[in-house]
């Protein structure tokens, strides 16, 4: 049986593990989450991997599997990643209202027996409704966008701002549980 390690300390990816049923450990990744790559596709990949790596360098036990994810919101090619501060959230959140935008979460899983890597993404899109100024505000002075790629979470108070999504909802809230249990069902790469 192999031991899966979650290399992140995201609330929100360690409950969509808890909804799967699936057993886990969470070790976080501390490195400075950087990247060189500019395409938002590349950039998650790159940035999950590099946590899932710094975690499968102080584990020992050859029977672990280090889950890495990192999570983009994208419009029109431009990354929003965390906001910096309240202005930052409040720019975010112009720039989406009434706005279709894609969110890529990169996802890599390392195996620490044979150094296998499965690397990928998904890409989910989402349409938001035209939030007021008097809304966003709102939505800012709850704190809750301050830790979210994006200036928002899909799961939370800002639901009620979202029109439509395209693709995985889970991929939305941060970990596209369903793609990486279909992939890891098909072998582990």
């Amino acid at each position: 049986m192999e031991r899966l390690i979650l290399a992140s300390a995201s609330p929100r990816r360690r409950e969509l593990l808890k909804q799967a049923g699936v057993e886990f450990e969470v070790i976080p990744a501390k490195g400075e989450e950087h990247t060189e790559k500019d395409t938002p596709h590349e950039a998650v990949m790159e940035l999950a991997l590099l946590k899932a790596k710094e975690v499968a360098g102080v584990i020992e036990d050859p029977k672990a599997v280090i889950l890495g994810a990192d999570t983009v919101v994208a419009l029109e090619g431009r990354i929003l990643g965390k906001p910096k501060d309240r202005e930052d959230a409040v720019a975010m959140l112009t720039l989406l209202s009434g706005n279709t935008h894609s969110v890529f979460t990169g996802v890599a899983l390392v195996r620490k027996e044979d150094g296998r890597i499965l690397n990928f993404f998904e890409e989910t899109k989402v349409t938001m409704y035209p939030m007021s100024q008097e809304e966003i505000e709102a939505y800012v002075n709850t704190g809750e966008p301050m830790d979210k790629a994006g200036a928002y979470g899909i799961q939370g108070k800002c639901a009620i701002h979202i029109e439509k999504i395209q693709g995985d909802y889970n991929n939305v809230v941060g970990l596209p549980i369903a793609g990486i249990y279909q992939r890891m069902k098909h072998g582990f790469p």
